[in-house]
């Protein structure tokens, strides 16, 4: 093979190469970083995944709400009508949270099924609904859906 042939099928192996590290590096730091939505229902049938980073939402069911005396534990339960689940924070809920509202949680299931909150996430006015709540209401044939 001509030198000059061989020196450029050597530059176009390196350009291969190199490109697909970075392809294949970029694919999985995005993989890392991606927060699939789960709704209570898909929880329960342990569609989500344990250990890693999540987000469920739903409706807080009413009278759920409980508070740990002298400190910011907090737990609460959310449901999509079907399935419900319970919520562990501890922090400062959103102002707008109530009972009865929809509310979308980041977080991650434990080894014992139990949601870990690390953010609350809560609609910023009466009429609003995060759309994948919305989306998981209508499914469940809840005319609050939409």
């Amino acid at each position: 093979m001509h030198p000059i042939r061989k020196k450029r099928l050597l530059l176009l192996i390196m350009v291969v190469l190199g490109s697909s590290l970075i392809a294949g590096l970029t694919l999985f730091a995005l993989r890392q970083n991606m927060n699939l939505f789960f709704t209570p229902t898909q929880v329960q049938e342990n569609i989500a995944p344990t250990n890693q980073s999540i987000r469920v939402g739903g409706l807080v069911v009413d009278n759920s709400l409980s508070r740990t005396p002298d400190s910011l534990q907090i737990s609460f339960v959310i449901t999509d009508k079907v399935h419900q689940i319970q919520i562990f924070y501890e922090g400062i809920l959103p102002d707008l949270f109530k009972e009865g509202q929809g509310i979308v949680a980041k977080g991650y299931l434990n080894d014992n099924n139990q949601f870990i909150a690390t953010e609350v996430l809560a609609k910023h006015d009466e009429n609003y609904m995060p759309p994948e709540v919305a989306s998981a209401l209508e499914e469940a044939g809840h005319p609050m859906g939409k």
